[in-house]
């Protein structure tokens, strides 16, 4: 069994010495970083240290429950990712589709890097980008308001515009770059699929949806696992950048909770606490999605 295992090694040096670098940084920065976890159940002292802490178990997850900003958060939190995940999950999946079907060879590529590019810039340029394109004053979409005979609109002060800018604002970002996967599945179908469909005399719409979707359709199963695990999982620098007091209502969600805690004000077993609510809430998404996408004839994640 040793001399087997010995045996593939050395046969895959290579790529096992590609490997190391992936493994120390997911040792250093993934779960090295869970004995930190620990302060959630403790009355962590910044002087004292972590094994000097008082514990106090759950006392500050009882806080965090009973406390006003308990449903707010888990409200607003699940909401942003609900709707960012229904409405910006099928955005690559049309436009990989689509973009399959192109036939001007210079013109795909044009499109598909102009398409991912926007994933490449930082969340400050992403964010400063929309709210300049906002502005009430020399935005452009207020300027073509105006131009139309409409009043401006602050739509970074009104409540009811926030989910409406940061999903609009992440499938543009993001759409281009996540199609890359689905464009890889589909280069992956066999060909003689389509001749063999030609031949039978159908249309490339046809094709499209009895060939190329159901041919990806793993691939999607798979990507919505992942994204599903993420519905909590709202990284807090764009909402931060993106926010204000006005806004608050619709836009503080569990990572801006945790950051003001945390960071700003020094209260880092709670701000712990709620991250590790956090975190159990996104696995048990995962989990559940991986379920229910095997109990639909999917494959899952295992």
């Amino acid at each position: 069994m040793h001399t087997t295992i010995w045996r593939h090694i050395r046969r895959d040096r290579q790529l096992l010495i590609l490997l190391i670098p992936c493994i120390v940084f997911y040792a250093l920065f993934r779960y090295g970083p869970i004995y930190g976890l620990v302060i959630a159940f403790k009355d962590y002292d910044l002087y004292t240290g972590i094994l000097k802490s008082d514990w106090v178990g759950l006392a500050h997850f009882r806080r965090f429950f009973d406390g006003p900003d308990f449903w707010l958060l888990f409200k607003n939190t699940f909401l942003l990712g609900f709707f960012t995940l229904i409405f910006s999950f099928p955005f690559p999946i049309v436009f990989a589709v689509l973009l399959n079907e192109v036939r001007h060879t210079r013109f795909k590529k044009i499109v598909q890097t102009a398409s991912y590019l926007p994933a490449f810039l930082s969340v400050v340029i992403v964010s400063s980008m929309v709210i300049d394109f906002l502005s009430p004053t020399h935005g452009l979409v207020n300027l073509a308001l105006k131009s139309m005979g409409f009043e401006r609109i602050y739509f970074l002060a009104a409540p009811e515009w926030f989910r409406t800018i940061y999903i609009a604002s992440d499938i543009w970002q993001f759409m281009g770059y996540e199609a890359i996967i689905y464009l890889a599945a589909i280069a992956g179908i066999d060909p003689t699929l389509y001749e063999a469909a030609r031949v039978d005399g159908a249309k490339r719409y046809h094709m499209m949806r009895y060939i190329t979707v159901p041919s990806i359709m793993s691939t999607i199963f798979i990507m919505f696992i992942l994204k599903s695990g993420n519905v909590f999982r709202i990284g807090f620098e764009k909402v931060l950048l993106l926010y204000n007091p006005t806004t608050y209502e619709v836009a503080d969600v569990f990572s801006t909770f945790v950051y003001r805690k945390g960071l700003l004000e020094a209260n880092y077993s709670y701000a712990a606490a709620v991250g590790l609510f956090e975190a159990i809430i996104a696995l048990v998404m995962l989990l559940t999605a991986n379920f229910l996408t095997k109990r639909a004839g999917g494959k899952g994640l295992w």
